[in-house]
Order: structure tokens, then sequence, then C-alpha cells
């Protein structure tokens, strides 16, 4: 790993082109003074003249080389040891057709509900550490798309390529809870949370919303929900065989009854996002609520390379000094 202790120093850099400007816009002093040098004009340059011409790119190779000693980089290893198990999260996804419903804003673009829950879910993950987080996903059938962990990068990389109607066109909100729990028994934690996100209510499935809850509340688990959507009739683009794409309108109605049930009876909270605001904003308040304290302890070990730039440095401005002060010598 590579860093600068100091890199403050490196703001002397920007002086540099102030000096070399100032230097070529100030020019040299005449030596003789006489009315012209049109004698002189054909004379071509000697050897050393040429040469000469090298003292400044010493010079300032030679500072350059200093300042970036002077911030001191450095190489080494750092190495983090977590020491606390966390929090065990499981975000359970609503895939269902009616996540296509297109009433939200992002950066000032329309998207599905989808999109604007993948942007949002991947802000929170950024922001835990130390937690396990595991995904599900949910449609007529409920799927693990990825196990507990702390590959947060992964789980990033996974969640953007989550694609509507992949477990199905209906929601099966049992059976999305019931693979949660599964998934939370494979690593044991103090502390277990679902966040179950979705736009529908509960209308496939083997096992009932109700039956998943009290085994969550037997389970200690924790269960937040969240229906995304704007109320009353959403737009759906869909292509028609006869006019083409086209939007229509059409109902989608959220269980909020059922959702708040189920968040009451585990000790969580429901919550109601209509705008990309409101999502960002739930997922704020269940992040500070979730937090968990994580000591971290860190070991590093660095070598200084400054000396890889420190000597070259001196070695250039002594042959400059040399130089100048010998066949390089100006006499005023």
């Amino acid at each position: 790993m590579f860093r600068l202790a100091s890199p403050i120093f490196l703001t002397f850099l920007l002086l540099l082109p102030i000096a070399i400007f100032w230097r070529f816009r100030r020019g040299g002093r005449p030596v003789l003074r006489i009315s012209s040098l049109a004698p002189a004009k054909g004379v071509k340059p000697s050897l050393m003249l040429r040469v000469r011409k090298i003292l400044l790119a010493l010079k300032y190779t030679a500072l350059i080389l200093m300042i970036i000693a002077l911030a001191r980089p450095q190489w080494g290893i750092r190495q983090e040891s977590i020491l606390t198990a966390g929090v065990n999260i499981v975000l359970a996804v609503d895939l269902s057709e009616s996540m296509m419903a297109l009433d939200f804003k992002q950066g000032g673009k329309i998207v599905n509900r989808l999109e604007a829950v993948k942007g949002v879910v991947a802000d929170f993950i950024a922001k835990r550490g130390g937690d396990r987080i595991g995904l599900v996903v949910f449609g007529s059938q409920a799927y693990t798309q990825l196990p507990l962990n702390r590959d947060y990068n992964t789980i990033a990389s996974i969640l953007e390529r989550l694609t509507i109607g992949a477990a199905g066109k209906t929601t099966a909100i049992g059976d999305a809870i019931g693979i949660s729990l599964k998934r939370l028994t494979d690593i044991e934690s103090e502390s277990n949370i679902i966040i179950l996100l979705t736009d529908g209510q509960s209308n496939a499935g083997g096992l009932s919303p109700e039956a998943a809850t009290r085994i969550a509340e037997e389970q200690g688990v924790k269960i937040y929900t969240i229906g995304v959507g704007t109320r009353g009739k959403a737009p759906f683009l869909v292509n028609d065989p006869l006019f083409g794409e086209r939007y229509i309108y059409q109902q989608v109605n959220i269980d909020e009854d059922a959702l708040e049930e189920i968040a009451r009876t585990t000790g969580g909270l429901y919550f109601r996002a209509e705008d990309t605001q409101g999502l960002e904003k739930i997922y704020e308040t269940i992040d500070r609520l979730e937090k968990t304290e994580v000591e971290v302890k860190v070991y590093a070990e660095y070598n200084d390379l400054y000396p890889w730039f420190l000597i070259p440095a001196f070695g250039l401005i002594s042959l400059w000094m040399v130089l100048v002060n010998t066949r390089f010598l100006e006499v005023p």
C-alpha cells in the first residue's frame, strides 16, 4: 500500500510553474551593449551553448524531487481486524411485475420502482461496517440470491443485476420471510433483522405472512417492512402489438395493514415510500436504529521511500552548482 505521510508539501509544486514562467519572462540581462546583433545572426550556437539549456532542467527536477521527498512517500502493509459479530441483515426485495411502475424519479429521470430501490439500497449497504448482509428476492417464489457475508462490493454487484420478473409475476411475502429466516440461522448473531420491501400484497407462496411472522417473533428476528410506490394508479410502459409502446395506468394495492402487523409483531417498524427521497430517509432511519459498535484494530507497517527521491535530488543540485560555477559561470 502506497501513501504520502505529509501530502501538504505537494502544494509547493504549484509554485514551480510560476517560477519557470517568471524566469523566461524576465529573460537574461545583456552583457554587451551594441547597436545591432545582425552580424552574429548567422553564427551557429556551439555545443556548450546548447548543453547550457539543461541547467534549468537540472535545477527544477532537483526541486521537484525534494518536494516529493518532503511529502514522505511510504510503502507498506495495512491490515484491519474486526472484533465484533455485527448485525445479521437480510434484504428481501420484491421482483414482481408491479415493480415496473414508473412512479419514481432518480437524478431527474423517471425510473421504475426497482431501479430506485437499487440505488438507495446500494447506499445503505455502503454505510454498514462489520455487519453481515444477505439478499433474498421474491415474486411468485422466494430465492436466496446471496447468503450472509461481508463482501459489500459483491452484494452491490448482485443487487445491480436484479431484474423484474426473475422470481415470478406475483408476490409471496410469507415465503420471502421464511427464506430470510433460514439465512439468518446460518450464522449466529445477537441481532438479526429483515428489511422487507414490497409494492403489493401477498397472493402466492406456500407459507402465509402470518405464520412466517410468528416464526420470526419466536426466533427474536426484527422485521422492518417498506411499502414502496405512489397511492392510486401508477403508470406502466407496455408494448402493444397494435399501437406499439405506450403508457397505461393500473391500480397497485399495497396491503399496508399486513405489513404494519408484521413489523409490530416482530418489534420492527413499517414505512411507506412514495418517492426516492422518502425511500432514502427510510433506509437512513433503519441505519441509525440498527447500529452496532464495531471495534477495529489496525495493523500498519510502512517504510519511508524519501531517500529514493532525496539522494538523486542532491546529486542533480550538486551537478547544477558545479556547472554554473565553472564551465557555465555567468559574469554580470
